[in-house]
């Protein structure tokens, strides 16, 4: 079923702001990273005032990764010779898309976390524990030696110091982050090791084939994009890609399933399913590898060199290939391939710890979104727009790595704040796309896209699917 979404924010309709300084010093530092001309950054501007309640620069952020992925599509449409366009933010709406782009009609989504998951004290502090994927919840469960349920593993957990518990649920493949101020953050081995990356880790390879763009309207169309990421982050970038045309093409094995954020994630793309353990689905993945423009992959380090599928065999099989990838704490430093997610890196990196202090609360009070899922994700999704426009402009291929904890760290080096910031207004009908969306769990609304790029639509071909309802094929 083929279904176009559109949904492009209504910016140049509104008063524009100048926004906040610390929005462009974001952008400046985003578009920096990525390896940019500095000159592109007067095409871009923010619009609408506010932040979302946290006492980080949050909407900040929204704003200028939002910005630096408009901004690098704007880019690609003038390396294919328009005009270089103009990049409206709202950073309002970019702060409610870092929540959920999603309203359904008459049904429900389903719950984002599973019933244990959550902060637990310790005897000596806080712990946060993951485990909405199953073998995360049965790691920490054995561990604990405790029922799956609230009130057991609570009672376990506060037998137990919170650094020791940590590294056992690691051990066991499992996923935990005890609660560190920002000053242990700053001195712990992988605190330090992730002070010294780049924001966006950049390669070049020479000797791909020139690519050719089809219309300046529908920048990425005909792009095919191979999706190898769950949750939030990579989905995020591979979503960004979509509404501009990309053809997106989401794998994941047949046991996994994410019911919270499925809805909110697959809009524009297919989904199917193969097993890369067998034989017959790592061929079948190599085929469309070799077919595809751009790769966006979170695949802890060294795993898809465990299947036959590291960089170098990547480049191989497709020596143009944009190669995008993700993981949790960084790409050097003992903890490099550890297991992780938003909310755990927000444990380890002092910014809950943070928001407890400063709002007086007696437990860990995170960002209000998953901002470092969703700012990395747009931060993915510029930088396989930059790697495409080098592709376009020298025929040449890239490879960029990011992290969760590197975004972090972005954020947090802008400060903290005494209180909350003011707040957007309210969410209104005249914010929501009034095209019905044909999901695959009933009908939906979608926010307006965050980002109005002059001449080009932000909008998806295809509602949002569930996983594995589509062929493995282009």
């Amino acid at each position: 079923m083929s279904q176009t979404i559109s949904s492009s924010a209504a910016s140049s309709e509104k008063a524009p702001s100048s926004g906040s300084t610390k929005d462009y010093l974001l952008a400046e530092q985003i578009w920096s990273a990525l390896g940019a001309p500095a000159a592109a950054l007067s095409s871009l501007k923010f619009t609408n005032a506010g932040e979302l309640p946290s006492y980080f620069a949050v909407s900040d952020l929204a704003a200028a990764s939002v910005g630096g992925a408009g901004l690098a599509m704007a880019e690609l449409i003038a390396a294919g010779g328009a005009a270089m366009p103009e990049v409206a933010i709202d950073r309002r709406l970019a702060s409610f898309w870092f929540s959920s782009s999603l309203r359904p009609q008459g049904w429900k989504a389903p719950a984002l976390w599973d019933a244990v998951a959550g902060d637990y004290p310790t005897s000596d502090g806080w712990i946060r524990l993951h485990t909405n994927a199953q073998h995360h919840r049965v790691a920490a469960l054995k561990v604990l030696h405790a029922a799956s349920d609230r009130q057991s593993v609570a009672d376990a957990v506060i037998k137990w110091r919170k650094d020791e518990l940590e590294a056992a649920i690691v051990d066991a493949k499992g996923c935990a982050a005890a609660m560190r101020t920002q000053e242990q953050w700053a001195q712990h081995p992988q605190g330090r090791a992730i002070a010294a990356e780049p924001l966006v880790h950049l390669s070049r390879f020479d000797g791909a084939a020139p690519l050719v763009l089809k219309s300046p309207q529908r920048p990425l169309q005909g792009i095919r994009v191979l999706d190898l990421t769950r949750v939030l982050a990579g989905p995020t970038a591979t979503r960004f890609l979509a509404a501009f045309g990309a053809d997106v093409l989401r794998i994941d094995p047949s046991s996994w399933d994410e019911p919270g954020v499925v809805p909110e994630m697959t809009l524009g793309k297919r989904c199917s399913h193969l097993d890369l353990r067998s034989a017959d689905g790592r061929a079948r993945l190599e085929q469309l590898l070799s077919q595809a423009d751009v790769l966006i992959h979170g695949y802890r380090p060294h795993a898809l060199e465990l299947l036959g599928l590291g960089a170098d065999r990547r480049r191989a099989i497709n020596p143009g290939l944009v190669d995008v990838s993700l993981d949790a704490y960084g790409w050097s430093g003992p903890w490099q391939g550890r297991r992780g997610f938003d909310s755990l890196v927000q444990m380890s990196s002092g910014i809950a710890d943070t928001g407890m202090r400063l709002a007086g609360s007696d437990r860990p009070k995170p960002l209000p979104v998953q901002a470092l899922d969703h700012a990395t994700g747009y931060l993915m999704a510029a930088a396989a727009i930059r790697g495409l426009r080098l592709r376009l402009r020298e025929g040449a291929g890239t490879l960029a790595r990011l992290s969760l904890a590197r975004t972090a760290s972005l954020l947090t080096a802008l400060g903290s704040r005494s209180e909350e910031g003011a707040a957007f207004a309210p969410e209104t009908p005249s914010d929501l796309n009034p095209a019905p969306e044909a999901t695959a769990w009933g009908p939906a609304q979608r926010l307006q896209g965050p980002a109005c790029i002059a001449g080009v639509a932000m909008q998806w071909d295809r509602p949002a699917s569930k996983l594995g309802s589509a062929g493995a094929d282009w």
